[in-house]
């Protein structure tokens, strides 16, 4: 009796170990589930030094033939590592925002691309696979007023 308990005992725990062996290693080849596991170690959440340059930038020259006027957006470190304010202008109009990156476990990565619009560009990020990831449209509507929109919203679990 005591044998056949330990044979069953035995068989179940081969069991289990088999069954969640297999949902681990199917969890680890879903190509669909991101992967933010790193051997970099934690992103400290304040910055030691904080730069008074831009860490990106986009420009252009507006058509105003009268003044020397620009759409730009700056992109300025804060003391906080993930956030970075937002200088935007156009012509005379001016604004500020934050932008606020996930923490992919790397150093956070900042990038303005052009926009469709002449006057518009796309300000995102660098993920852990060298990937530019929107986040945010900044464009000027009605030939004055300066727009920001968010794309996507990211999180990291």
């Amino acid at each position: 009796m005591k044998n056949n308990f330990r044979i069953l005992l035995s068989l179940m725990l081969i069991y289990c170990i088999n069954s969640c062996h297999g949902r681990l290693s199917d969890q680890q080849n879903n190509s669909d589930s991101p992967s933010f596991l790193s051997s970099h170690p934690p992103i400290p959440e304040e910055r030691a030094v904080v730069h008074k340059e831009p860490v990106a930038e986009y420009k252009i020259k507006s058509d105003n033939p009268l003044n020397d006027w620009y759409f730009s957006v700056s992109l300025f470190e804060t003391n906080k590592t993930f956030n970075y304010l937002m200088k935007i202008q156009f012509e005379e109009v001016r604004g500020e925002d934050t932008l606020k990156l996930p923490d992919l476990g790397l150093e956070p990565k900042p990038v303005i691309q052009k926009g469709k619009e002449k006057y518009s560009c796309v300000v995102g990020f660098m993920d852990q696979n060298n990937q530019f990831r929107e986040y945010k449209l900044i464009y000027v509507e009605n030939s004055n007023q300066l727009k920001v929109t968010t794309l996507k919203h990211y999180a990291v679990y």
